[in-house]
């Protein structure tokens, strides 16, 4: 399944499963059929690669998702949501979310006013995230801004282009998040 690790290759004939759709190395193309738990940790997986996030970091977000009151597999994908990497690449400032964290770590962006450098920050309802004055000008986020068409902005967010600002209007919901993620399966393989 693409994951759009790679930006805008994944979008070219440079695609790794455009050339080749089954897993490297001598066995890749061999057995086809998955048990339940490895379905439920490719899955898992999956969203791990998806969002960038180690496997201690992923747990942390689980144990927090099921404290929270609500349905813990949209409470897991609203945190992972949030993050601040995460909705930088949403706003279409970053090419991909590695290239978002990138641009995060180095601070190239502020948050209500604040320079910030870690990109596992939750935003939160009515939060203003900029690019800084000095990083205006780079070409990766005038580059982004423009790959990024208008229309495909989620609903939670509210982008003004030419400031490179904008504003967290609410907290994203299941509706919002248009990616191919099964939860009730991370939920079932984190439970047992």
């Amino acid at each position: 399944m693409k994951l759009f690790l790679k930006g805008e290759r994944c979008l070219t004939s440079k695609c790794a499963l455009e050339r080749r759709a089954y897993p490297p190395g001598m066995h890749g193309q061999g057995r086809s059929k998955r048990s339940d738990y490895g379905v439920q940790l490719r899955e898992k997986q999956k969203v791990r690669r998806m969002y960038g996030i180690l496997e201690n970091q992923f747990r942390l977000y689980y144990q927090r998702a099921s404290a929270m009151k609500g349905v813990t597999g949209e409470n897991l994908l609203q945190l992972l949501e949030r993050r601040l990497d995460n909705t930088v690449y949403r706003l279409g400032m970053a090419a991909s979310r590695k290239d978002a964290r990138q641009l995060v770590s180095h601070g190239h962006l502020l948050l209500n006013g604040r320079r910030v450098d870690i990109p596992s920050i939750q935003v939160r309802e009515g939060d203003v995230i900029a690019v800084r004055e000095r990083s205006k000008k780079m070409v990766r986020i005038e580059g982004a801004l423009e790959l990024k068409a208008a229309g495909e902005l989620p609903s939670w967010l509210e982008l003004d282009r030419e400031a490179m600002k904008a504003v967290v209007k609410s907290l994203p919901t299941r509706d919002d998040i248009q990616l191919p993620i099964q939860e009730s399966l991370i939920v079932e393989l984190y439970s047992k």
